[in-house]
């Protein structure tokens, strides 16, 4: 059956019907669905519309309906073309005839429109939680590895000595600004569509301010056209979780390079590495690898999406069905990534012998050489020509640095002193910086910033509980 067949009189063909039937994959919004459906509900009493008899009956269908999908027992049927048909046909059978009542006033336009708004508020948070979760982590990492220190690398050279904690702290950085994004992805997104129709709103006495209340928005729409054929949501849901990936990507690279034995910098726990199905003596960084490529996965879905939406007229169109597989994906695959990491690097051991060693070449401590001189008065620019011509010197006549920076008059014994093990590191003393007081300072902010970051997800929380209070039963309190 379909929802069109006073219109239509012959039956979809088979064709037709395996293109467009989304109830595979929209299922993902059933809650969400029924959620929606009890606001709904509760406006068509308010409006008079159903009475509050008939308004019991539905809340009641609509409950049940929640506890069969809960339970698993909720029974698809053939003719279900989506979600939002098997919710409401699952309804009357259970109301009986006031079942038709239940979408007066509603289109699957603005249905669905306020479902993926809700999925997405309470989905983007889960996903932020669990970005947080991956910088306590690293907090607490960063925190054990003390006065470790490894190389700092440009272009994948080794350029200066940073802190392992430092190194570990810049990804959290990232990782928070994820965090930021998703929460005002979120706060954009926070707008009801319910009553918009099918793009023009209806003549019946419906109060969108009422059921935006219901659902705990914190605003409803000013324009119906908008209202239903508004996915900048998810393309920003979808850009927010591919950069987030690019992130993931990121570390998980450099797990893959430190992890090797030509690096040398840290060894895997076993229950977060693999084995070969050929080569016994192999311990192989899947976790890290599956990390960089599943940020193609969502990039795609990102790319994907917007090219869907570029050529759309206003308002609903059936391209928008392919919204959601990409979204429910890119959800998915960022929890996975983001718990794996979370493990990885909660077990990591980390090599700190080797990264020392690979830290203290002597070339590593050049800038200090030239900033001593530029504390003793000579230009930076003449500063940068010396050492780097004494750094030139060292490799074309293999003599050791340290000998030709005593022999230099502007240089000497104090020039090589900071060549030893160690020194470059705790000369950095600017904020931000990669030395022990800046990177102290800077683990007491990020401290606090994840303290913000939960407080903030927490009140998120709180306002989607008070939305899906509906789910449950009785109206969130106003």
């Amino acid at each position: 059956m379909t929802l069109w067949k006073g219109r239509l009189v012959d039956a979809m063909a088979d064709e037709v019907a395996r293109l467009s039937v989304s109830v595979t994959f929209d299922a993902e919004l059933a809650e969400d669905d029924i959620a929606g459906s009890k606001a709904h509900v509760r406006g068509l009493a308010k409006a008079g519309i159903v009475s509050d008899d008939e308004a019991d009956r539905l809340l009641v269908a609509l409950d049940e309906v929640r506890e069969e999908l809960v339970a698993g027992t909720f029974a698809f049927a053939p003719e279900d073309e989506d979600v939002h048909t098997a919710v409401e046909r699952r309804v009357t059978e259970l109301a009986g005839e006031v079942g038709a009542k239940l979408h007066t006033g509603r289109s699957r336009n603005d249905q669905v429109a306020t479902d993926m708004r809700l999925w997405c508020r309470r989905s983007l948070i889960a996903v932020a939680d669990d970005v947080v979760d991956l910088c306590d982590v690293l907090l607490r990492r960063a925190a054990e590895a003390g006065d470790a220190y490894l190389p700092g690398y440009t272009h994948l050279q080794r350029a200066q000595p940073v802190l392992l904690a430092h190194h570990l702290l810049a990804h959290g950085w990232a990782l928070s600004r994820d965090v930021d994004r998703l929460v005002a992805t979120v706060d954009r997104l926070d707008v009801s569509p319910l009553g918009a129709g099918a793009l023009a709103g209806s003549s019946l006495p419906l109060d969108p301010d009422f059921v935006a209340e219901q659902l705990r928005f914190s605003a409803r729409f000013h324009n119906s056209l908008d209202a239903v054929s508004d996915r900048d949501f998810v393309a920003e849901a979808l850009f927010d979780l591919a950069l987030l990936g690019v992130h993931l990507s990121r570390m998980g690279e450099e797990i893959v390079i430190w992890s090797s034995e030509e690096w040398g910098f840290c060894v895997l726990d076993d229950a977060y590495a693999t084995g070969s199905s050929m080569l016994p003596q192999k311990k192989n960084p899947d976790v890290a690898e599956l990390a960089r490529a599943k940020s193609g996965r969502v990039i795609g879905h990102l790319t994907g999406l917007l090219a869907t939406l570029k050529g759309l007229p206003l308002a609903y169109n059936r391209d928008l069905q392919e919204d959601k597989e990409p979204l429910f994906d890119s959800v998915r695959q960022s929890h996975l990534v983001l718990r794996a990491l979370s493990g990885l690097y909660a077990t990591v051991e980390w090599q700190q012998a080797r990264m020392q060693a690979a830290a203290d070449g002597p070339a590593a401590a050049a800038v200090d050489l030239a900033e001593l001189l530029v504390e003793n008065g000579m230009p930076f620019r003449r500063a940068h020509e010396l050492v780097g011509g004494l750094v030139r010197d060292s490799l074309e006549r293999h003599v050791p640095l340290v000998e030709l920076v005593q022999a230099h008059p502007d240089l000497g014994e104090a020039g090589a002193r900071l060549l030893e093990p160690g020194v470059p590191i705790a000369r950095r003393t600017t904020a931000g910086g990669a030395g022990p007081g800046p990177v102290a300072e800077q683990m007491e902010h990020f401290r606090h910033r994840l303290e913000v970051d939960r407080a903030r997800l927490s009140r998120h929380a709180l306002q989607v509980a008070g939305a899906t209070d509906a789910r449950a039963g009785a109206a969130p309190a106003s």
